[in-house]
């Protein structure tokens, strides 16, 4: 099995590269291998690399950028994926693509379902709506994954930038109503993994799961227990943790809105591969003691 995985230096490519290795031959490709952005390229790699399996970790994710440049989201994040899908389509290949809570406008008061309807509030949401629609209207294999607040120990992310301010600040103000699962990108490389296998062996139908760690919490929830976390480490703060102020999003606007209720129902990946999905909180302790 030939396995071609797209954005190898993201987040979750970087762990895919590990968890992908033992299942085949795989060709990792960054973004100076393959640019989403030219078709033609996509197009040309797609067809010299005849894969088994395309994994496409890769995507326009400046979500406030993403407001002034629709376009050029829709050409990483739709156009570029519907020409994956059509490739898979034509040549029997397994597509695998990562989708976000974003497609959802974010105020249903329970945790998202695969087949709740989809109403995205950005321009980054829209773009990765139409990409899971043009997989899905392609008729190729697939399995798609939506996940939420990822995070790694490579490359900036919300935990890291929470870390440093509270070492250089005295207070730090923290939107506390926007909720959700924070997700390691080693979580869903190691999912991805056993959700590929399971495919092949025909245990795992495809379409779209959710792919997210179990519980929730708040940006501002989130904040806290990271600070808390390194601090019990050894980590020395500025901030004292009554100082981590709690605010609505109202008081931090940003061109993009985020939805207020991220939480994604697993359910179904859960029980097709028999798996329990951790709590954010193991793999966030697992960050902080990496980059201590």
């Amino acid at each position: 099995m030939k396995i071609l995985l797209i954005g190898k230096n993201g987040q979750v490519g970087r762990e895919l590269q590990r968890t992908l290795l033992p299942l085949g031959e795989l060709v990792a490709l960054g973004r100076d291998g393959l640019d989403l952005g030219d078709l033609a390229a996509v197009k040309r790699v797609l067809a010299s690399q005849a894969a088994d399996v395309i994994v496409n970790a890769s995507a326009y994710t400046a979500v406030d950028r993403a407001e002034a440049d629709e376009a050029g989201a829709m050409a990483v994040n739709a156009v570029a994926v519907g020409a994956m899908a059509e490739y898979a389509r034509d040549n029997g290949a397994l597509l695998m693509h990562y989708s976000t809570d974003y497609v959802f406008d974010g105020t249903k008061a329970q945790p998202y379902v695969e087949d709740d309807a989809t109403a995205p509030q950005s321009a980054y949401g829209r773009s990765k709506r139409a990409g899971e629609e043009a997989i899905l209207a392609s008729g190729c294999k697939a399995l798609v994954f939506r996940t939420s607040w990822v995070f790694s120990a490579h490359g900036g992310n919300f935990i890291k930038t929470m870390l440093r301010l509270a070492g250089e600040r005295d207070s730090l103000n923290v939107v506390a109503d926007q909720v959700g699962a924070p997700t390691s990108a080693e979580l869903i490389a190691d999912v991805t993994a056993l959700a590929l296998a399971a495919y092949r062996r025909g245990e795992l139908a495809g379409g779209i799961y959710h792919l997210a760690a179990s519980g929730a919490t708040s940006w501002h929830g989130l904040a806290s227990y990271a600070i808390a976390s390194a601090k019990a480490r050894g980590a020395a703060f500025k901030v004292e943790p009554a100082q981590i102020h709690p605010i609505p999003t109202e008081a931090y606007p940003l061109p993009a809105a985020r939805p207020k209720n991220s939480r994604l129902d697993t359910g179904k990946l859960a029980a097709a591969l028999g798996l329990q999905l951790p709590d954010w909180k193991i793999h966030v302790d697992r960050l902080i003691e990496q980059i201590s």
